[in-house]
């Protein structure tokens, strides 16, 4: 009995295996081309291809006809591929390309610099300033002194400090090389001008740097896991915060003060402090309107932010109207907008709808949003960091298990599990704990033991696993021998032990990324998940 058994065991574990790798199949990731000059060609609109075609006839002499050449080859290609560009170009030499692609990148560069000068206020600020230096060459300084004093107020105005410290250098330099006759205070003033704005890069450097490296460590992270996370957060946020924060009264000395907060906060889940300071970051920019065009990225993440908050908080009354000025912001933008502000802002505002989704119960509605965002993915992929890409795999995965389509949530899920990365970490073990769930939905149970162990390991391995997960992993284990009698109270009584967990700062970081509490309730009703979802958000709009 015992060989018969051994052999019986084996068949059922390849078995099981020939399942996993059925559901498991390698995900391709897009094959993003990684030629610099490729890749600026495919970011050029219509007028800016027209425009440098222009330019290159003003400028480029019969030599440099090339140049031209390579740019039109580059442009008709679906993708870069050297050995077929040079088949089609045979007048291009192999040993040439370098140096001809080289010029085209620097020129495209240039022309697309003169096109866009009007647009944004660094390019005129950098431009006056070379105009500054050119008339300062020439020995027209008091000419150059004028013009650095047209720039210094246009900096001021702008809130451009690092173009008031170059303008302010360069006034120094021509009072303290040349008699201008403009002395008379003027060693005073500038004094206290160069001490005043040294002040504020200070803070700006010393701000910007603590809101860089907490973000980073939630990029690397995501929220707190234990007391330690906390403690080690904490530990460098109270230490790098410049003493003298009563004097950061600027724009971008508040902007990286209050993101600073913003990431603190939600690394620790405080999700009350969170939505205090991304309403900061984004009232900084109601109370000076022009920055938002200045600073476009800043606003958009602020207002990311803010609808996160929102949605963390479940405050919808809140949450609508800020969707609905965000979704009016995207669609002004897209007549003669940055590349970059489109594709960030199309970013956020599909989160906030799916987000938006979520939390009406509303998932049919929410799967319509998914062939739009793969078409995009697909469109921005040269654009789009994988973090980017990993967060909308999550969230159409949860919509497809809100719907009841656990297919298609193994299928993103799988995408996640099998991008090698080392982003978000935090989300790769819950998309594996999803996963595990999805099987469980669909009766895998010669999978589901082997799932089990594997996502306990994984779990573990990135110091992931809280007494949630553990009651979760435990509780699926178990439920396989269990008489159908026994798993509605079965349900019931891990629902309850999970309610009691909510209240514990470090176990909230599970209901997070993964609303096992709706799904534990939609087991114990008897009723669709999206349901109870549904209902409960009717009940506290009527409230």
């Amino acid at each position: 009995m015992g060989p018969f058994l051994h052999v019986r065991k084996s068949l059922e574990c390849a078995e099981s295996l020939a399942c996993i790798a059925f559901y498991c199949l390698k995900v391709v990731m897009p094959n993003r081309s990684t030629d610099a000059l490729y890749q600026l060609i495919c970011s050029l609109q219509k007028a800016e291809k027209r425009n440098f075609k222009l330019y290159a006839k003003r400028n480029f002499s019969n030599k440099d006809l090339r140049i031209l050449q390579l740019f039109d080859a580059l442009d008709k290609m679906d993708h870069y591929d050297e050995d077929l560009l040079l088949k089609r170009e045979p007048e291009i030499k192999k040993e040439q390309l370098s140096n001809i692609k080289a010029k085209l990148y620097k020129e495209l560069l240039a022309s697309l610099r003169l096109l866009k000068s009007e647009d944004n206020i660094d390019i005129q600020l950098h431009e006056q300033l070379d105009f500054a230096r050119i008339l300062y060459n020439k020995g027209l300084y008091l000419q150059s002194l004028k013009l650095l004093d047209k720039i210094k107020e246009l900096a001021k105005a702008n809130n451009q400090i690092s173009f008031l410290v170059q303008a302010l250098f360069m006034v120094k330099k021509i009072e303290s090389l040349h008699i201008t006759r403009s002395m008379q205070d003027k060693a005073e003033q500038l004094e206290r001008e160069s001490e005043e704005v040294a002040g504020k890069v200070a803070r700006i450097t010393t701000l910007s740097n603590v809101a860089l490296q907490l973000y980073s460590w939630y990029i690397k992270n995501g929220h707190a896991r234990n007391e330690d996370d906390e403690a080690e957060v904490t530990k460098y946020f109270q230490s790098k915060l410049p003493g003298d924060l009563t004097h950061a009264k600027g724009f971008y000395e508040r902007l990286y003060l209050y993101q600073s907060y913003c990431w603190y906060a939600f690394i620790r889940q405080d999700f009350l402090m969170y939505y205090r300071y991304t309403q900061k970051w984004v009232d900084l920019f109601e109370e000076q309107p022009f920055m938002v065009d200045i600073e476009s990225a800043h606003y958009i993440k602020g207002m990311h932010n803010l609808l996160t908050a929102h949605f963390y908080l479940r405050n919808y009354k809140k949450f609508l109207p800020a969707l609905g000025r965000f979704e009016q912001y995207y669609e002004n933008l897209q007549e003669g907008s940055n590349d970059n502000n489109k594709i960030q802002t199309f970013v956020y505002l599909h989160i906030s709808k799916i987000n938006q989704y979520f939390l009406e119960g509303d998932f049919q509605r929410g799967l319509k949003l998914v062939p739009v965002i793969n078409q995009q993915l697909k469109d921005y992929e040269l654009y789009l960091d994988k973090h980017r890409v990993l967060i909308f795999y999550y969230k159409i995965a949860s919509l497809y298990f809100g719907a009841g389509d656990y297919e298609q949530t193994i299928e993103y899920l799988n995408k996640i599990i099998n991008w090698k990365t080392d982003l978000r970490t935090d989300l790769q073990c819950y998309a594996r704990l999803l996963h595990l769930i999805s099987h469980y939905e669909l009766d895998n149970f010669k999978l589901i033991e082997y799932l089990i162990r594997s996502v306990y390991r994984f779990m573990a391995k990135m110091n992931n696993l809280s007494r949630v997960e553990e009651e979760i992993l435990k509780f699926l284990k178990s439920s396989f021998y269990l008489p159908a009698k026994e798993l509605t109270p079965a349900f019931e009584q891990l629902l309850n032990k999970l309610k009691k967990l909510e209240q514990n700062r470090f176990e909230t970081r599970a209901f997070v990324y993964l609303d096992i509490i709706s799904w534990l309730e939609s087991k114990v009703t008897k009723q669709p998940l999206d349901t109870v979802l549904r209902n409960r958000f009717l009940h506290s709009v009527q409230a």
